[in-house]
């Protein structure tokens, strides 16, 4: 299977670092064909412009900037998001590939999602859990759920499945 694995965290000396080559060794010794991408160590600009925004359903201007991201993404029939929970979501850097990758006439569009998708039929996500607040230790406070980016990242990736009829297996690791 070729799967994509994309790192998000500024340390190589992270613990979410060694999942990452973790993760990488388990799979390629499993006889499947890795891409890794470092969104810190190539320096990926996750920030969408007013310009990109602009353009944002113009399928010949929308990829710019971003477009080995994008086929590497249509390439891939695994992805593997590799990143630490911060402040209860992950990194602004991951969100902001999301925003910038997941584009109009590549990943999906708004007549038929799954017209022009993505071949991903597996996605792992792991990382580490970060802190939660408990809700006795400060007054007023709910139980965090720590899933809810995992989820709602599955949903993203599910909707853009051109795979339709073969379901999306969705693994979660963290700590």
């Amino acid at each position: 299977m070729r799967v994509l694995l994309i790192h998000c965290h500024p340390r190589q000396d992270s613990f979410s670092a060694a999942l990452r080559d973790a993760a990488v060794d388990v799979l390629t010794s499993s006889g499947h064909s890795v891409e890794m991408r470092d969104l810190y160590a190539e320096a990926f600009d996750p920030v969408l412009s007013a310009h990109q925004r602009g353009v944002y359903f113009d399928e010949a201007e929308n990829v710019r900037g971003v477009e080995d991201h994008v086929a590497a993404l249509r390439q891939a029939e695994g992805l593997v998001l590799v990143y630490p929970t911060w402040w209860f979501g992950m990194p602004a850097m991951l969100k902001g590939w999301l925003d910038r990758v997941f584009v109009y006439g590549r990943t999906y569009t708004g007549r038929q999602r799954y017209d022009r998708g993505l071949q991903i039929n597996e996605a792992m996500f792991v990382g580490s859990g970060g802190w939660v607040v408990k809700p006795d230790r400060l007054r007023g406070i709910k139980p965090f759920d720590h899933r809810r980016p995992v989820r709602l990242t599955c949903e993203l990736i599910a909707g853009c499945n051109s795979k339709s009829d073969a379901p999306l297996t969705r693994h979660f690791a963290a700590n």
